[in-house]
């Protein structure tokens, strides 16, 4: 008897809090029995003097039950397949429109809404184990791990939500898609038109007509036409072609032929193709603008500045042949524009874009110094392979890259400018070597001969 009381003092004080309404004892009243509406204060039987008192904490404190924590979350998150999720998004939607504008629940069921919608993009395209590397059409598509970075598939231009699907970048063109979408992909990777194929079109906008294309996109070949039905016709400035909306997407970038014959850098619209393209170009030294257009150096000022490359052409052998330049990688100084101390025809467009925005004429100024002073100052090797002015013999030790200064292009002999020009055009050591040869080759006369 005793154990029996202590028994129901103990379910007493350990009531459970989603059943407040029914008594400590309802569970021993059968099914016609009516339950008495006693207190919880009457419902305690009277401890005996010395028993500890067990109080249940549900009549103090507030448990948080006046909130709705427990009910059933509006469109059903329990649902399992496809079909159940597109029913408990569209009754989601029914709520959102019932309830108050800018209301808390209105904006909780908006968020319900946009986990139903992941959920529901989750089960149409799987996480699968995929291989990390896949390559088609000679695209290098590596599988990303990134999943905050909110990309658009290059293929079905949709958002590519990383939390939960799977996507490809190509190593070599930076083509971003689903992995749902890999095996639609019917454009090869431009990386390899720029490695066995690197030039550009020189031609402003060379247009030959949406007839010429049969009226369909360049890449793709879907149906497209000037009025937008069925779908609109974009055309890529740097092609000259026509695109459906999917193959451009309206992008900008700077127009190599109309940079190269009107100096003009304005971004023009191009396709996607046509974009990644020109991205990959534009540091690649393929043009010889003095080919090109022989007159823009005489019409372009900022352009007279990178004359001081020709100078580090004639420095490159002093560093080639001293070790402290060697230990001090001074050549290093120049090497995001190796081209520069190979020749001075090539320039890539990020060459033209920095000097139409000033970079390139102070970085160039700043290396020529930098050289010069290692030759003719830090330097005691370099300093002793100057010249001396054959024709004066005076003055100071010379170089071939100061500015008073000729070279000789067949021996690379260094006179004063005005030495040089005021005697004669003939390099005078050139002169003697002639006539040494000449003196080797000799005919022998009778008397040699006897």
């Amino acid at each position: 008897m005793e154990y029996d009381e202590k028994l129901a003092r103990f379910r007493q004080a350990h009531l459970n809090p989603f059943n407040k309404q029914s008594g400590p004892r309802q569970h021993e009243q059968g099914p016609g029995e009516e339950v008495p509406d006693v207190t919880p204060e009457e419902a305690l039987p009277e401890l005996p003097p010395g028993e500890p008192e067990f109080r249940c904490p549900e009549r103090v404190m507030d448990l948080g039950l006046s909130e709705d924590h427990f009910s059933r979350p509006v469109g059903l998150f329990l649902a399992s397949d496809v079909q159940q999720l597109r029913q408990a998004i569209e009754e989601c939607k029914q709520v959102i429109l019932e309830l108050p504008e800018q209301s808390e629940k209105q904006k909780d069921a908006v968020v319900r809404l946009i986990h139903l919608r992941l959920k529901l993009q989750e089960l149409k395209d799987p996480n699968e184990d995929e291989p990390n590397i896949r390559v088609l059409l000679e695209h290098r598509f590596y599988k990303e791990k990134s999943k905050s970075v909110k990309q658009t598939c290059d293929k079905c231009n949709t958002i590519i939500w990383g939390l939960i699907q799977t996507w490809y970048t190509c190593t070599g063109c930076y083509y971003r898609c689903h992995s749902k979408c890999l095996n639609l992909i019917s454009k090869p990777c431009v990386s390899s038109k720029v490695s066995h194929q690197a030039e550009y079109e020189l031609n402003i906008c060379p247009e030959t007509g949406l007839d010429s294309q049969d009226y369909r996109c360049a890449e793709c070949r879907a149906p497209i036409s000037l009025r937008g039905v069925p779908s609109e016709a974009r055309q890529c400035d740097y092609t000259g072609q026509y695109y459906c909306s999917h193959c451009h997407w309206n992008d900008l970038a700077v127009i190599p032929a109309r940079v190269v014959h009107n100096w003009d850098f304005e971004p023009r619209k191009v396709s996607r193709c046509s974009m990644r393209y020109l991205a990959l170009m534009v540091s690649r030294p393929v043009l010889r603008l003095r080919e090109i257009n022989p007159l823009l150096f005489s019409y372009v000022e900022e352009l007279v500045e990178i004359r001081l490359r020709q100078d580090i052409l004639l420095m490159k052998p002093y560093f080639i042949t001293c070790r402290e330049a060697m230990e001090a990688r001074l050549l290093l100084q120049l090497q995001d524009r190796q081209h520069f101390v190979e020749n001075d025809e090539m320039y890539s467009v990020q060459d033209l874009l920095d000097v139409h925005a000033g970079r390139l004429g102070c970085s160039l100024t700043e290396i020529h110094t930098l050289f010069a002073k290692h030759i003719k100052l830090d330097c005691e090797r370099c300093q002793a392979k100057g010249f001396v002015c054959e024709l004066c013999r005076e003055g100071d030790v010379l170089f071939p890259f100061d500015s008073h200064t000729s070279v000789c292009a067949d021996c690379s002999a260094v006179f004063h400018r005005d030495c040089y020009y005021d005697n004669s055009t003939t390099c005078p050591k050139c002169a003697r070597l002639s006539l040494r040869k000449q003196s080797l080759f000799q005919e022998p006369g009778p008397d040699v001969e006897a």
